[in-house]
C-alpha cells in the first residue's frame, strides 16, 4: 500500500510540477516565509548544525561508510556476498532514478534568481539526500532483519530508517535548499527503489544470480515491523 502511494505521491508531484499547479505555488509560498528567517546566516555554528545534519541524514558518502561496516560484517560471517550486490544495485538505481529526474527536468532551486523553473542547469527536483536517506537507511534494516541481526542493531537503523530523512529534510528546507515537493519526491522516490530491490532479490531473479546467500544464524527475531 505504502509503495502505490508513493507512486501516485511521485507522478501527481511531477505532473503538477510540469504544469504550475497549485502545489508549485505552494512552494513558492513556503520559500517565501522560510527566507526571511535566514537559518544560520549571521550564525555560523547554527548553519553548520544544520549542514552536518543534511550530510549526516543523506549524504551518500558518509552513509556508505557505515554500510560499508554493515555490507563488510555480513559478507564475512554469513559467506555470502548478497549483501553487497544488493547494495550495489540499489546505489545504481538510485543514480539513474534521480539524475534521470533532475536533467530531464531541470527544475531550479529556492536560491536561484526568480523562483522556480524548468531550466536546463536546475537540479532541484527531487531531493537526492532525501531519497538516498529513505533508500540506503531502508536497504539497512532490511538487511538487518533479513540476516537476524541483534534486536538493537535492528531497532538501531529503523531508527535511522525513520529519522535521517525527516531531519535531513527539515533541515534543507530550513536552509532553503530544496523545495517541499523535492524532498516528499525524494522520499517516494526512495521507498519506491526500496521495493523494486526487494522485488529483485526476493524473487527468480535473485536465486538467478547464482550468489549463495546464507541466511544462517537467524535466531533473533525480528524487532522491527514488517
Amino acid at each position: 500500500m505504502l509503495v502505490l502511494v508513493s507512486f501516485a505521491v511521485a507522478i501527481w508531484l511531477t505532473m503538477d510540477l510540469i504544469m504550475g499547479g497549485p502545489l508549485s505555488e505552494f512552494d513558492e509560498f513556503v520559500a517565501e516565509r522560510i527566507g526571511p528567517w535566514q537559518v544560520g546566516d549571521d550564525n555560523p555554528i547554527v548553519y553548520g548544525i544544520c549542514w552536518t545534519i543534511t550530510q549526516i541524514g543523506g549524504q551518500r558518502a558518509l552513509i556508505l561508510i557505515v554500510m560499508a561496516g554493515l555490507i563488510g560484517y555480513l559478507c564475512w560471517t554469513r559467506r555470502t556476498l548478497q549483501p553487497l550486490v544488493r547494495t550495489v544495485v540499489a546505489l545504481l538505481l538510485l543514480t539513474i532514478t534521480v539524475y534521470a529526474f533532475k536533467y530531464g527536468l531541470g527544475r531550479t532551486a529556492p536560491a536561484f534568481p526568480g523562483g522556480s523553473f524548468l531550466y536546463r542547469d536546475g537540479q532541484s527536483y527531487p531531493s537526492g539526500h532525501t531519497a538516498n536517506a529513505v533508500l540506503m537507511w531502508g536497504l539497512a534494516t532490511w538487511l538487518a532483519v533479513y540476516y537476524g541481526l541483534p534486536a538493537r542493531v535492528q531497532r538501531l537503523f529503523a531508527t535511522l530508517f525513520v529519522v535521517s530523512p525527516i531531519a535531513s529534510a527539515v533541515t534543507m528546507l530550513l536552509l532553503n535548499f530544496h523545495w517541499v515537493t523535492d524532498l516528499v519526491t525524494g522520499a517516494a522516490v526512495g521507498l519506491i527503489l526500496l521495493w523494486v530491490v526487494h522485488v529483485v532479490f526476493d524473487g527468480p531473479l535473485g536465486r538467478w544470480t547464482g550468489i549463495p546467500d546464507a541466511r544462517a544464524d537467524r535466531t533473533p527475531k525480528s524487532s522491527v515491523p514488517a
